[in-house]
């Protein structure tokens, strides 16, 4: 079935087989399936996330814990690395802007090709394989765009900017086109008063009415 093993990536590639790269968190050696199809192995990394993981509303902060659950299969034309990412990403809602936090669950599959091929976006480097870009795109596509604290959140008060669920009795405040607003005023200074006669022109017209 393959081995098992729990450590962080770094500690996976303190090899003397590899000594020309600077491993990253999210790097893992393979010189043992380099040109063996058919051969696995299984990792469970912890990773201290170096750089924030997205841009958007919420993201995975640095320094946060990222666990990545990973796959390493040896085939004909590369290394393929599949597996789970588990964090929390931390940032606002988007409607009121209270504080939340939401789990990342994603999974990710990727080919190392051994040649450089533009087939392929990724090469197996020095025996090990950089799971931080992988990793990257499948967390930052998965955070939600719009994330609410919850579905039914109100969200905040386009006039005083306060949050909807803090006011009691909140009574929206009614928009009103400035252009309707406008015509309602010049139909007020238009409409006779009470008891007041019509205008003379009004008037005219009723007696030209009759003559005919």
């Amino acid at each position: 079935m393959g081995e098992h093993g729990r450590a962080s990536a770094a500690q996976s590639v303190n090899s003397p087989l590899v000594p020309h790269f600077t491993p990253t968190p999210y790097t893992l050696t393979v010189y043992d399936l380099l040109h063996r199809a058919g051969e696995m192995r299984e990792h469970t990394v912890d990773v201290t996330v170096p750089e924030k993981l997205g841009e958007g509303p919420v993201a995975v902060a640095t320094g946060a814990a990222l666990e990545l659950d990973v796959r390493l299969e040896g085939l004909h034309d590369g290394i393929l690395a599949s597996g789970h990412v588990s964090s929390t990403a931390t940032g606002e809602c988007s409607r009121c802007l209270r504080a939340i936090e939401q789990p990342v669950e994603v999974d990710f599959a990727e080919l190392f090709a051994y040649a450089v091929d533009e087939a392929f976006d990724y090469q197996v480097q020095d025996d090990h394989v950089d799971l931080e870009p992988v990793v990257r795109d499948a967390v930052v596509l998965s955070l939600p765009f719009q994330p609410v604290c919850r579905p039914d959140c109100p969200g905040l008060d386009p006039v005083t900017g306060e949050r909807i669920e803090d006011i009691p009795d909140y009574t929206p405040h009614e928009n009103v086109d400035p252009r309707w607003s406008a015509l309602a005023g010049f139909q007020a200074e238009s409409a006779p008063a009470d008891g007041e006669p019509a205008s003379p022109g009004h008037h005219d017209r009723g007696e030209q009415g009759e003559q005919h």
